[in-house]
């Protein structure tokens, strides 16, 4: 007999697929999701929750109270594009140009519209209360001091009625069609994002020993940085330290004054982001002092790493074994060093992030996240809905 959850997951598909097309066609970037935002807001409103719109910028938020009295869970679903040209081929391919949705977000807004309209239908049997996050800018803060999570806590978003639990998921490409991950703990690390400006003298390309190089500077830090992870951090403890982007010079016969350093730093727990950035500045600066070169600094935190609850863990755990009890719910064996902003949320309030595989190598659907042929198989979004809208009505009982 199939899982009630999961028939009507099935039973929906069409709408989840229109609704995750007409996205897909119409990408938006963070805190431009006007559109987006706006047939959310439409569909929730129809089904006669209470909406309201322009949570942290664009955002949009469905309030659904249940017929008996309980706790508040938020259920999370960012809508963001990302600025890439599109090389799918597909029907439904993007037609905003230079924007694509590369990372799955159309299918988490169509999945937490399609819950939205099965928990409607089961508010009687609901108790507490369901917040629908519809939240802009994940993948960045597109300008602002901050991204969408942070945007959205500020006006409130955990408040009124105070939010207790949260759960948010999303489509995976790096694994395929079928494969669940729920687990304890951290599940993807903290991001912060560095800037490095080297400040020398220019001159002459031809007479390099009239100036200070930030080129050959800015070369030996990159060089040097690498040893943090390889020499200072213990080997089973995961850590990042990618520089993505340099920038220096003009022309080829003149040394620049500066040379501009960019990149990211990848960790879960607090004492190895200390000691990482700790190494970092000595690294830094000790090398621009040898190299008679100025050094300026600027690290700054875009997402904190997000950690499942044991207890809110465990509840997903068990409606997804409930749920697909054919599945091995890979469970404590996946970390990704990629980050979410969601971890801001569940520093607040208790929380659980699951992953559903998506990817179909037989229909070249396999190509990973924020890649221009990036695509999914979309039966992933009957899981993603079935076990969002199981796991949110466990944890009301």
């Amino acid at each position: 007999m199939t899982n009630p959850f999961l028939k009507q997951a099935q039973e929906l598909f069409p709408y989840t697929q229109a609704m995750r097309r007409d996205f897909h066609m119409h990408p938006e970037l963070g805190y431009n999701e006007i559109r987006t935002g706006g047939i959310v807001a439409k569909e929730l409103e129809s089904l006669g929750l209470e909406v309201t719109k322009g949570v942290g910028k664009t955002g949009v938020v469905g309030f659904l109270e249940g017929s008996k009295p309980g706790p508040t869970i938020l259920l999370r679903f960012d809508m963001d594009a990302l600025p890439i040209t599109e090389d799918t081929g597909a029907e439904y391919s993007s037609q905003n140009s230079g924007i694509m949705h590369a990372c799955g977000h159309d299918g988490h807004t169509a999945i937490g519209l399609t819950v939205a309209k099965i928990l409607n239908e089961r508010k009687n049997d609901l108790k507490g209360n369901i917040k629908f996050c519809f939240q802009p800018s994940e993948e960045g803060t597109n300008g602002e001091d901050v991204g969408g999570a942070l945007m959205m806590m500020r006006d409130g978003v955990l408040e009124g009625p105070k939010v207790e639990k949260t759960l948010s998921l999303h489509l995976w490409n790096d694994k395929p069609l079928g494969w669940v991950h729920v687990a304890e703990g951290p599940v993807m690390a903290g991001a912060d994002l560095f800037i490095i400006k080297l400040t020398g003298r220019g001159g002459h390309g031809a007479g390099p020993d009239t100036t200070i190089d930030p080129v050959v500077c800015a070369a030996q830090i990159v060089t040097a940085l690498q040893t943090i992870v390889s020499r200072n951090i213990e080997p089973l403890k995961p850590a990042v330290v990618s520089v993505t982007s340099i920038h220096a010079g003009t022309a080829f016969n003149i040394i620049p004054q500066t040379a501009e350093l960019n990149g990211t730093i990848r960790t879960f727990e607090p004492d190895i982001r200390e000691k990482v950035h700790r190494r970092f500045e000595e690294i830094v600066r000790g090398t621009a002092q040898a190299m008679n070169c100025e050094a300026e600094i600027v690290i700054k935190q875009v997402t904190a790493p997000v950690i499942n609850n044991d207890g809110v863990a465990g509840s997903v755990m068990n409606s997804a074994q409930i749920l697909f009890p054919q599945t091995e719910i890979a469970s404590n064996s996946y970390l990704t060093m990629g980050a979410e902003d969601m971890g801001y949320m569940q520093e607040k309030a208790d929380g659980c992030y699951f992953f559903i595989g998506s990817a179909n190598a037989e229909r070249n659907l396999n190509y990973n996240h924020h890649h221009p042929k990036f695509d999914f198989d979309e039966q992933a979004l009957i899981s993603g809905v079935a076990l969002m809208a199981s796991a949110a009505s466990d944890l009301l009982k």
